[in-house]
């Protein structure tokens, strides 16, 4: 089955402009809608339907690298916190969000999960605009993560 996430990893192997880092458990990536600043996922590569289609070394391996992608998102950002998330129904591959949440986000959405923002209007990525964040995303990350 390919799926976006197939197509997005390939895209990474190719050069795409959202890249961050390639980690060990896969793809650092900036969000291609960047609904709250400095939203980040997580690629396997290769990619896996689910986190539990992982060796427990290779599950411990991406678990630990999205906290790390998180601890640099959060340190760039200056966000009140981190939100993870893993789903995988819509699209069947395993791929981990990393929202940052902000004190300045309107107060009905502060407890809400970033999915009631409205995403069809969110700002695409686009390199002039977000590259110098996920430059300084890649940045934090080799500082705490130097294998990237």
């Amino acid at each position: 089955m390919t799926t976006a996430i197939h197509r997005w990893v390939e895209s990474c192997r190719q050069g795409d402009p959202t890249v961050i880092a390639r980690l060990r458990s896969g793809w650092a990536v900036m969000g291609r809608k960047q609904v709250l600043e400095g939203y980040c996922l997580l690629l396997p590569d290769p990619v896996v339907p689910h986190l539990n289609a992982l060796s427990p070394r290779d599950r411990d391996q991406f678990m630990s690298e999205l906290g790390l992608l998180g601890d640099a998102v959060l340190a760039v950002t200056g966000a009140l916190r981190i939100n993870y998330a893993i789903f995988g129904n819509v699209e069947p591959a395993l791929h981990a969000h990393v929202h940052p949440r902000y004190t300045h986000e309107p107060l009905a959405m502060r407890t809400n999960n970033p999915w009631g923002y409205d995403w069809q209007q969110a700002p695409h990525f686009d390199a002039a605009t977000h590259g110098p964040m996920r430059d300084l995303i890649r940045q934090q990350l080799a500082q705490i993560h130097p294998k990237t």
